[in-house]
């Protein structure tokens, strides 16, 4: 672990008393930011810690540092790493990082065969979600509980989402699918890298493009989609030429 001053582990009912400070910096952030983020109360929070659901950061003399939780949805067939949280002064310090990698083992283990998802606007959580496995996806490919969808009534960015009958939104989606990983795993164990030879007779190995290589890429491609999305709103004119134009270039930049 990189911040060896910090303790990084499971949170449990001992923590409780970090609650009202974890959901009160989760909506600063969100304002900070001018977009959405599901609101939380300490009591929702509480229950995560008290399940062995949620993933804690703090110092040595006990300042809170950081948050994330878990989320099962669709009979535990989904599972969402939600509410990643970093109090501002450890921000940029590696530690969203580490609480990230700590959650996503931690759902690994407890839901080994669920596809694990997120919803974000932070480019920063997105290229982190990148390092953990996951590839970006269409809302279509998460989970249809009724009960998450409910969940982003107290985003700023709800009218968006409703607009778009839930297709597409400011977040972008992200999702780990084990079978996927597995099967990718055995297919690199399986089959050898294709080579060519250069004019000069040097063998080269063809690597195939990956996600991961492409995230500046990416990155514009989400900016792009938060323009659009945003001057739709703006412009509150949800169909006609001009809206239906804007939705198939953003298709096929982004998805």
């Amino acid at each position: 672990m990189e911040n060896q001053s910090l303790v990084i582990r499971l949170a449990t009912a001992d923590d409780k008393h970090y609650s009202a400070t974890i959901t009160a910096e989760m909506e600063e952030s969100a304002k900070a930011r001018g977009t959405g983020i599901a609101k939380r109360s300490p009591e929702y929070i509480e229950k995560k810690m008290e399940e062995g659901k949620a993933v804690i950061a703090y110092t040595q003399d006990g300042t809170w540092v950081g948050f994330c939780y878990i989320e099962a949805w669709q009979h535990e067939k989904y599972v969402a790493n939600s509410g990643l949280i970093v109090s501002p002064p450890f921000r940029k310090s590696g530690v969203a990082t580490d609480i990230k990698r700590k959650i996503f083992e931690l759902s690994r283990q407890k839901y080994p065969e669920a596809k694990i998802f997120g919803l974000t606007t932070g480019l920063a959580v997105m290229k982190i979600n990148s390092d953990l496995g996951y590839e970006p996806v269409t809302y279509s490919e998460l989970t249809t509980d009724e009960e998450f969808w409910k969940g982003c009534r107290s985003c700023i960015n709800f009218e968006i989402l409703t607009s778009k009958n839930r297709s597409n939104c400011m977040c972008t989606a992200m999702l780990f699918d084990p079978a996927e990983a597995t099967a990718k795993v055995l297919a690199a164990q399986t089959v050898k890298a294709q080579t060519v030879v250069t004019p000069t007779g040097v063998l080269k190995r063809r690597r195939k493009r990956k996600f991961k290589g492409n995230f500046k890429l990416f990155e514009r491609w989400v900016k792009f989609k938060q323009y659009v999305l945003l001057r739709s709103r703006n412009k509150n004119n949800g169909s006609g030429t001009g809206e239906s134009k804007k939705n198939s270039i953003l298709s096929f930049f982004f998805w």
